[in-house]
């Protein structure tokens, strides 16, 4: 049975973060204001305690006001800085390759979590191995998600397609807070998805660990949320390496504290929602990601190409896309 408490919390952090992402729009931001967004989401850890810690605070000056935006997901994101509601932020690398196609107003400047997602399989079915999903009915968060992408990249290892595709595994779409709510009533037979929500339909669902965040897509080299940057915010001189310089501390801090990050992100979490995660789904979340500035360029390429290839793009062309000269002078 499902803990309502839990639920509670997940089912409010999804709700701020749509009502958020909805009430964003309009002017762009003056020249004494930055408007970062990011998710309510573990994979966002790094801008979360940046945020705690004042990393971000200090890297701009004191007479710059920080605006902070939350989102649902990565479609809301995009949205969000095309409207000019959102300078910079993180976001997961499909939404971004989807908005960056269609308008190359967009740059990748760091890495900021691998991993993070994972494979979890109904426990009402017995599937030990990938290839035996033929026929399943697979929830992503979104289609074009990041999640959505890196299931497609599993399935076509094994020889496997999507529905829409030819195929026959089904991709269903569906707010990761619902999913453990789908397992229970058998809607879905699995879920391709981010943490902390892999741990909940394991912990509060009955559900199976298929592929866990090492062995989902490309494994470790996953990569599930980048900072993004709107062309707009890099010409102003100084911010984005300033906003690099907090997050890269944000980064270390979360490396050598995990402990404290986890409390720190708690705390964030409940002041945002009123709600509270407990310490051990947390650790769990926190053991299936690695927080890093990395960027693995030839990942997202791959993932441009097989977003082209499920029609959410027209072109794998994303020369351009990807600019890490800010990450390099930040010190």
């Amino acid at each position: 049975m499902l803990k309502k408490v839990f639920s509670t919390v997940v089912a409010s952090l999804l709700l701020m973060g749509i009502a958020s992402g909805c009430s964003t729009g309009g002017a762009a931001s003056s020249e004494k204001e930055v408007r970062i967004g990011y998710f309510p989401n573990l994979t966002h850890s790094a801008t979360i305690i940046a945020l705690e810690k004042g990393y971000f605070k200090e890297a701009f000056g004191s007479d710059m006001k920080i605006q902070t935006k939350t989102v649902a997901n990565g479609g809301l994101f995009m949205e969000a800085m095309a409207t000019k509601a959102i300078d910079v932020g993180t976001v997961g690398p499909g939404p971004l390759l989807n908005f960056y196609v269609k308008h190359p107003g967009y740059r990748l400047i760091s890495g900021a979590a691998n991993g993070g997602a994972v494979l979890v399989m109904n426990g009402s079915i017995n599937i030990t191995e990938l290839k035996d999903v033929k026929g399943k009915k697979i929830a992503i968060p979104v289609i074009g998600s990041t999640q959505d992408v890196m299931l497609r990249k599993a399935l076509n290892d094994v020889g496997l397609k999507p529905t829409m595709n030819g195929g026959d595994v089904e991709l269903y779409a569906a707010a990761p807070a619902d999913t453990a709510a789908l397992f229970v009533q058998k809607s879905v037979d699995g879920a391709a998805t981010q943490e902390p929500w892999g741990y909940v339909l394991e912990d509060q669902a009955e559900g199976k660990l298929l592929l866990d965040w090492d062995q989902f897509a490309w494994g470790k080299e996953s990569t599930n949320t980048v900072v993004a940057a709107s062309d707009e915010f890099l010409k102003r001189e100084g911010l984005a390496t300033a906003y690099l310089q907090a997050h890269k501390k944000a980064v270390k801090f979360i490396q050598e504290n995990p402990e404290e990050s986890q409390d720190l992100i708690i705390k964030h979490l409940k002041n945002l929602t009123g709600k509270e995660l407990s310490k051990k789904e947390v650790q769990a979340a926190f053991s299936r990601l690695e927080v890093t500035t990395a960027v693995n360029e030839k990942v997202i390429q791959e993932m441009a190409d097989i977003s082209q290839e499920a029609g959410y793009i027209s072109s794998n062309k994303i020369d351009g896309l990807i600019n890490l000269k800010y990450l390099e002078s930040a010190k």
